[in-house]
């Protein structure tokens, strides 16, 4: 069995005892977490496809970790022109591990 969700502007597939990294959510280490809006839900032959979301399905994690990606560095350039900008840059994200899809 497994459920694509939607969160931060994204979707992921995911099925119980999975571990993903998603954009940051305000959920403190150990708390639950439940993912309301759930697209698709696949279980075994039987497909459940939302109109946008299925209706009554919840996806429910547990917060792991709350960290930053690895740091991405940004340089803007322009020729002849001496501009030269440098930037840096880390993500916010959360771990969380995936307990009970409910459809």
């Amino acid at each position: 069995m497994y459920a694509i969700i939607k969160t931060g502007g994204k979707q992921y597939k995911v099925a119980e005892g999975d571990v993903i990294r998603v954009e940051k959510l305000a959920a403190s280490e150990g708390e639950q977490v439940v993912f309301d809006e759930v697209l698709t839900v696949v279980d075994g032959e039987a497909v459940k496809v939302g109109k946008p979301s299925v209706a009554g399905a919840k996806v429910t994690a547990k917060v792991e970790e709350q960290g930053k990606a690895k740091k991405i560095r940004i340089f803007k350039y322009k020729a002849k022109s001496n501009y030269r900008k440098r930037q840096g840059h880390r993500q916010p994200f959360t771990k969380v591990v995936i307990e009970k899809i409910e459809a």
